[in-house]
C-alpha cells in the first residue's frame, strides 16, 4: 500500500488490535488511524515499536476538556500526529450559540494539544449526525475550525457534492490536517453506503490532485464502511481500495 495512505480502524470496527495488526501486515499498511479508545491498549506502544508503524490519525467523540485531556496524553505517548474530532451535538441551541459553547469547551484543549505538538482539528460529517455533531457541510467545518482555532479533517464523502467546492477546498487547505476518501455511487440509500474509490462518482482523482497542487502533505485516510463494504470484506475492499489510490497517486507524482 502507498506510504500515503491509511486504513480507518474503524473499516474492522470491533476487531482487537491482534486482529488489527494482521490486516495492517496483509495490506502493507504503516500509517494507522485509529479510534480514541485503542489508544489505551497497552500492547499498541509494543506493537507502533516492534513493526514500524506511525500513527497518522485519532478519531475522538468531544463531549468535554476532561475526556479529550487523556486522550491528548495517550497520542502523545504513541507519536499520534493528530485528533480528530466530532463536536457533540447542539441539543435545543441555534447553530451560532452551539459554536460558541463548543470553542469556549475546547479552548483549554487546544492550549494543551499545541503545547504537546498534537494536532486537532474538526471533521466534516452529515445532518444524519446532528445528535453527536454540529458541523455538516464543508463550509460551515471552515468556519467552525476558524472560530475554534483547529484544523479541518475533510471527509470528502460527506461534502464532495456542494456548490463551490473547489473554492471551498482551497480556502479549507491551510487548515486540513487529513484528507478521508472513499466513493459514493448513485442512488445508493443503504446507509452509510459508501463504496471503494472506483465504483462511483465522486471525482477522488480531480480533488486529491487539487489538494495536492494546493501544498497538501499529510496522508490520505480509507474509511470503508456500510453494506458495499460488508458484502466484498472488509480486507477486500481495503486492499482493491489501497490498489486504485495507490496507482493514482503515482499518476499524480506523489
Amino acid at each position: 500500500m502507498h506510504e500515503r495512505l491509511s486504513v480507518h480502524a474503524v473499516t474492522f470496527y470491533g476487531a482487537p488490535l491482534d486482529e488489527l495488526h494482521r490486516h495492517w501486515s496483509a495490506l502493507g499498511v504503516r500509517r494507522l488511524s485509529l479510534i480514541d479508545t485503542q489508544l489505551f491498549d497497552p500492547d499498541l506502544p509494543r506493537l507502533i515499536d516492534a513493526h514500524g508503524y506511525r500513527v497518522e490519525a485519532v478519531y475522538h467523540l468531544f463531549a468535554d476538556a476532561d475526556h479529550l485531556l487523556p486522550v491528548i496524553d495517550a497520542a502523545v505517548a504513541v507519536g499520534a500526529r493528530m485528533i480528530y474530532l466530532l463536536t457533540g451535538g447542539r441539543g435545543d441551541l441555534d447553530w451560532e450559540r452551539a459554536a460558541d459553547r463548543f470553542c469556549t469547551a475546547i479552548a483549554p484543549c487546544r492550549a494543551a494539544a499545541e503545547q504537546a505538538g498534537v494536532a486537532l482539528a474538526i471533521e466534516t460529517a452529515s445532518a444524519l449526525y446532528a445528535d453527536i455533531h454540529i458541523a455538516h457541510t464543508l463550509r460551515d467545518t471552515i468556519t467552525l475550525a476558524e472560530q475554534a482555532g483547529l484544523g479541518v479533517c475533510l471527509d470528502v464523502f460527506h461534502c464532495w457534492a456542494e456548490a463551490d467546492f473547489p473554492a471551498l477546498l482551497r480556502r479549507s487547505l491551510p487548515r486540513v490536517e487529513l484528507i478521508q476518501l472513499s466513493d459514493y455511487v448513485l442512488g445508493d440509500r443503504a446507509l452509510p453506503a459508501r463504496a471503494v474509490p472506483g465504483d462511483g462518482v465522486i471525482p477522488i482523482e480531480d480533488i486529491v490532485g487539487q489538494a495536492l497542487a494546493g501544498g497538501y502533505r499529510h496522508g490520505f485516510d480509507l474509511e470503508l464502511i456500510g453494506p458495499r463494504i460488508d458484502a466484498e470484506g472488509p480486507l477486500a475492499a481495503a486492499r482493491r481500495s489501497g490498489a486504485v489510490l495507490g496507482a493514482m497517486l503515482n499518476r499524480l507524482g506523489v
